[in-house]
């Protein structure tokens, strides 16, 4: 799938380096209680994970280039089954390599998977959660049209994190609003 600037896949087996380049990065993780991944047996691990989560569920992580830089993966994201709090959420996420921040990609790129996930998907609901002290994400997640609901305990023994969420019909009365460019259309995989 494509956004303006970005092109946008499912993860695959192959992606275990570009994981670990960007998850084992301790600049990517400052604001992550769990710390960036130890070694590259870890991100093969956690991408096997990812791949189970297609399979069960037919959606998940996504590999995240820009269109100028096709070869290179700037970042992984994408909206994967989660419980929080005793509860399934779809849950959108993402992490971009340092050198893609301050473009305003990671905004795009939520802006996108939430079109996918409740045009293309017809999901009801969309979960997101980001740690307080980091409000960059808070702001891509504002602006993508998430709602602040609430607080919630999803890393054992660190802090709550902040719970967004926006429903299919909040995203249809918040996309009337927004600017859509031409090529934003639904592109399947």
């Amino acid at each position: 799938m494509f956004s303006e600037r970005l092109i946008i896949r499912p993860v695959r087996a192959d992606d275990a380096g570009d994981l670990f380049r960007i998850y084992g990065d301790p600049a990517t993780n400052t604001f992550n209680p769990t710390g960036p991944y130890p070694d590259a047996a870890f991100a093969t691990a956690r991408l096997s994970q990812w791949l189970d989560g297609w399979r069960l569920h037919g959606i998940g992580e996504m590999a995240i280039y820009e269109c100028e830089k096709p070869l290179e993966i700037i970042g992984f994201g994408g909206i994967s089954v989660r419980p929080l709090e005793h509860e399934q959420t779809h849950n959108l996420g993402y992490r971009f390599a340092t050198a893609a921040w301050g473009k305003g990609l990671a905004t795009e790129f939520c802006q996108r998977m939430l079109d996918y996930a409740f045009d293309e998907r017809q999901l009801g609901r969309i979960t997101a959660v980001v740690r307080p002290n980091h409000l960059a994400s808070q702001r891509v997640l504002l602006k993508a049209g998430l709602a602040l609901r609430g607080q919630v305990a999803d890393v054992a023994n660190a802090a709550p994190s902040l719970f967004y969420a926006l429903s299919i019909d909040e995203w249809h009365r918040h996309r009337q609003g927004m600017i859509r460019h031409p090529n934003s259309g639904l592109i399947g995989f």
